[in-house]
């Protein structure tokens, strides 16, 4: 697994958790998904983002497309 498909990975894991959260919960974890959708789209014109940091530290490598290794 690459850094940019774990980072994927992680984000649409946590929004659902946070949308059936929501549901059976409270409606105030929709901020949750928020702050995700919020640093994915900080990440897309920075190419950085905390969870690429802490891939890299655990070893994941960058696809050849995007960025630097």
């Amino acid at each position: 697994m690459t850094v940019e498909r774990g980072v994927r990975l992680m984000a649409g894991v946590i929004v659902l958790v946070s949308a059936v959260l929501a549901h059976y919960v409270s409606s105030y974890w929709l901020w949750l998904a928020v702050f995700v959708g919020l640093n994915l789209l900080q990440s897309a014109f920075t190419n950085w983002c905390p969870a690429m940091a802490i891939f890299r530290a655990m070893g994941l490598k960058s696809s050849n497309c995007c960025g630097p290794r």
